[in-house]
């Protein structure tokens, strides 16, 4: 099979390729570029692991041919955290909170809920909810994945933290 030649942006870094056409863009991002962060689960888009943000948008990489993100600019788990290694609200939130467990879900987790913050930065809980629920957890029950959420929400936004009473 002849392969296509694509171009795109990948966490701010230009990408050229030759792939073959039925290529998934989960299996080109780890496999070729060695960015493992975004996790195959179900190859289906019900689990949600597999999320990447492309041009703006929330996307199961696993249900996307590596030809159809040519000129796209896509964001991964990697390309969440500072250049210095800091790491981005959420990603510090999920850590301080405790919204993961196992962490196979997290990354995909995190890069929707960045979309989501993007889209909304002043969530209710119950929006929260329904921004991720393409996204499972298998571990975790989402309470402290919300609370997570909603934390990096009000640190992104400059608002004081009010942590609930334990």
């Amino acid at each position: 099979m002849s392969k296509v030649h694509v171009k795109m942006t990948i966490n701010g870094r230009p990408i050229e390729a030759l792939v073959e056409p039925r290529t998934l863009l989960v299996h080109f991002i780890r496999e070729e570029l060695g960015l493992t962060g975004a996790h195959i689960g179900c190859e289906t888009g019900h689990c949600g692991a597999c999320t990447l943000d492309i041009d703006g948008m929330s996307v199961k990489s696993c249900t996307m041919f590596a030809v159809q993100a040519d000129g796209a600019e896509i964001v991964t788990i990697e390309g969440m955290a500072a250049p210095d290694g800091t790491l981005h609200a959420l990603q510090e939130a999920f850590r301080e909170h405790h919204g993961l467990q196992c962490g196979y879900c997290t990354p995909g987790m995190i890069v929707r809920a960045h979309r989501l913050l993007q889209e909304n930065p002043n969530p209710t809980d119950d929006e929260i909810r329904a921004g991720i629920a393409g996204n499972l957890c298998r571990c975790t029950g989402y309470q402290n994945i919300v609370k997570a959420i909603s934390h990096a929400a009000a640190t992104l936004r400059g608002a004081p933290i009010q942590e609930a009473a334990e």
